[in-house]
C-alpha cells in the first residue's frame, strides 16, 4: 500500500488560518449541561469541549425558535433567498476556514472537504435561485370553470429539527438547513457529538449573512437524550443516519402525527456492464468506492463484474487503489485520510476479518495503520466474499468494497437488487445501455459512468432511498415542499355549489349530472 512516510498531524481548529475559535464557536451554545469535549480523530488533538444540554432544555431552545419564526416567515421569500445567497458567498469566501473545520472534526483528507463545502456553497446558491418559483401561489383548476378560483398556498411548517451525522457534519447541517429556511421555517440542529463545530461553523456563517440569531440555533449532547426531546418539541424532523436509528426517529416521528424525512443506510452496488470500458470503470469505482475513506451513505461497497472482464478489471481496480496516497493532514496531495473514530476503525477490521475467517480474500489493503493515525485504515478491495459474511450483508461504512463475479449483466442487475437496501447505485457501460440497465435497479439514485456525484450534485432533481434506505427526498421541488404545508383555498363565484333557492333535487340532480358530462370532457 503506498503512504506518506511521515505523519502529518491535522490542524487543529485554532490553527493559524482558523479564525472561527472553538470559544467563539460556542457562544451560540445555552446547554447548560457537562462539557464535553472534542478531539480530532487524526491525532487526537484537543479542538475544544462544547456544553451540552440538558434534556429539559430543549423544549425552550424550540419555543425560543418557534417565537423568531413567526417574523422570519412574514418577510418575503425572495428576502429569505437573498440571506441564503449571501450565506453562499461567505461559505466560498471563507473556504480555507471550513475546510480546517471539517478537517479537524471528522480526520477526511481536504479534497474530500472540498467536496463537502462546495455542496454547501451551490445548494445555498441553486436553493436561493428556485425556491421564489417553487413556494410561489399556484393556479389550480376549480371545481367550475370561471365560477370557482382556486388556488395553491405553501405555508412552513413551524421549527424543523434537523439530526445530523459525523461523516459530512458541514454539508448535512447546512445543505439541510437551506432549504428549510428558505421555506420559512426556524431550524434546531443536534449535530453528532464528535462533531459539533461544523454545525456551530454553519450558524456562524448564517447569522453574518443575516440570518436572525433565534431562526437557527443547536442543541448539543447525547443523540438518546437530546434526540428524542427535540423530536417531541418540533414540527418535522430531518434525520440522517443508520436505518436501525432512522426507524425508531419515524416511530417517534408518527406518534405525535408529524412529518419525517430520513435517508438512511445503503449497501450499494457498482455494475460493470459488459460493454464497458475496463480501465475507465475501474478508475471511476476507487473514487466511487473510497471518497471520504468509505464513510459516505451513497459510496459503493459491491462491485459486480461478468466473467468475460473480471480479471482485467479486477488487475485495474486492485492496482488504482494501492496507487491511492493514505494520510492526515491539510496536505492536498493525500488521497484518503482518517476515519472517524477507532470504534468505526475497529467495525471495519471486524468485516474484513469475518469475510477472511469465511474464506474471502484480501487483494489489497486490510489492515490499520497506526504509523499514519490512530483510526487510519487501509483501502480494501475483498474477493470472494460469501454470502453469509458480514461484509455482503451489513454496512461497512469504511473503506471496504468486494469484488463479485457474475456470468453476465442479468444477473449482476438481479445480484445488485438483492438487498434491503436502496440508496445509490453505478452503472459502466455505453450511455445507452447504461441508462437501460438504471432504469431496473431498486435504487433511488443512479449514476452511469460516474460514482455519485452526477446524482447528488443535480440538485433540481431528487435524492434519496427506497427500501430500507429511507423515506422523503433532499434536492429538487421535493427536497424544499417537504419543509411547507400545503393549503388549498377556492373562492366560489356567484352563487354556492349546491341546489338554487327554489329548486327541487330532482332538478339539481338533472342540473349536476349535465355539468359534470361536459367537466369530464374538458378536464
Amino acid at each position: 500500500m503506498s503512504a506518506s512516510p511521515t505523519v502529518t498531524p491535522a490542524e487543529p481548529l485554532a490553527g493559524a488560518r482558523a479564525r472561527f475559535r472553538a470559544e467563539a464557536l460556542t457562544r451560540v451554545l445555552t446547554g447548560t449541561g457537562v462539557p464535553v469535549v472534542v478531539r480530532a480523530p487524526g491525532d487526537g488533538t484537543r479542538l475544544g469541549s462544547v456544553p451540552t444540554h440538558r434534556q429539559d432544555e430543549v423544549a425552550g431552545v424550540v419555543a425560543g425558535a418557534r417565537a423568531a419564526q413567526r417574523d422570519w416567515a412574514a418577510r418575503p421569500v425572495r428576502e429569505r433567498a437573498r440571506v441564503i445567497r449571501r450565506f453562499g458567498e461567505l461559505v466560498h469566501r471563507h473556504r480555507e476556514t471550513v475546510l480546517d473545520v471539517i478537517q479537524a472534526e471528522t480526520g477526511k483528507s481536504r479534497v474530500h472537504a472540498l467536496e463537502e463545502m462546495m455542496d454547501v456553497a451551490l445548494v445555498a446558491g441553486h436553493d436561493a435561485r428556485t425556491a421564489p418559483g417553487i413556494l410561489r401561489d399556484r393556479r389550480r383548476a376549480g371545481a367550475f370553470p370561471v365560477l370557482t378560483r382556486t388556488r395553491e398556498v405553501r405555508h412552513p411548517r413551524g421549527v424543523i429539527g434537523i439530526i445530523a451525522p459525523w461523516n459530512y457534519p458541514f454539508a448535512l447541517a447546512g445543505s439541510d438547513a437551506v432549504p428549510a429556511l428558505l421555506a420559512g421555517n426556524a431550524v434546531v440542529i443536534k449535530p453528532d457529538a464528535q462533531t459539533p463545530f461544523s454545525a456551530l461553523t454553519v450558524v456562524r456563517l448564517l447569522r453574518e449573512a443575516g440570518l436572525p440569531e433565534a431562526v437557527m440555533q443547536v442543541v448539543t449532547g447525547p443523540g438518546d437524550v437530546i434526540g428524542p426531546a427535540l423530536i417531541d418539541a418540533v414540527d418535522y424532523v430531518m434525520f440522517t443516519g443508520s436505518t436501525a436509528t432512522g426507524t425508531t426517529v419515524a416511530q417517534r416521528c408518527a406518534s405525535r402525527l408529524i412529518g419525517c424525512s430520513a435517508e438512511l443506510g445503503g449497501k450499494n452496488p457498482l455494475l460493470v456492464l459488459e460493454d464497458a470500458d475496463v480501465q475507465r470503470a475501474a478508475e471511476g469505482a476507487v473514487r466511487a468506492s473510497f471518497s471520504n475513506a468509505g464513510q459516505l451513505c451513497i459510496s459503493m461497497e459491491r462491485i459486480y463484474v461478468p466473467q468475460r472482464l473480471a480479471a482485467d478489471f479486477t488487475a485495474a481496480f486492485v492496482a488504482a487503489t494501492a496507487r491511492l496516497r493514505l494520510g492526515v493532514g491539510p496536505s492536498w496531495e493525500y488521497d484518503v485520510g482518517s476515519l472517524i473514530s477507532t470504534a468505526q476503525r475497529d467495525r471495519v477490521q471486524r468485516h474484513v476479518d469475518d469475510a477472511v475467517a469465511r474464506g474471502a480474500r484480501v487483494l489489497t489493503g486490510g489492515r490499520p495503520r497506526p504509523d499514519l493515525g490512530p483510526a487510519v485504515f487501509e483501502p480494501t478491495v475483498l474477493a470472494d466474499v460469501p454470502p453469509d459474511a458480514l461484509a455482503a450483508r451489513e454496512e461497512t461504512f469504511g473503506p471496504v468494497v468486494s469484488i463479485h463475479v457474475t456470468s453476465g449483466d442479468e444477473e449482476s442487475i438481479a445480484r445488485a437488487n438483492d438487498s434491503a437496501y436502496g440508496l445509490n447505485a453505478s452503472v459502466w457501460g455505453s450511455a445507452r445501455r447504461g441508462a437501460d440497465v438504471a432504469r431496473r435497479l431498486e435504487v433511488g439514485t443512479v449514476n452511469v459512468n460516474e460514482g455519485y456525484a452526477a446524482a447528488w450534485a443535480s440538485y433540481a432533481a431528487p435524492m434519496g432511498g427506497w427500501k430500507a434506505s429511507g423515506l422523503g427526498r433532499r434536492h429538487g421541488r421535493e427536497g424544499l415542499e417537504k419543509y411547507t404545508e400545503s393549503q388549498t383555498v377556492a373562492t366560489q363565484r356567484w352563487r354556492p355549489i349546491g341546489p338554487w333557492p327554489g329548486m327541487s333535487n330532482t332538478a339539481y340532480y338533472r342540473v349536476i349530472s349535465t355539468a359534470a358530462g361536459v367537466l369530464r370532457r374538458v378536464r
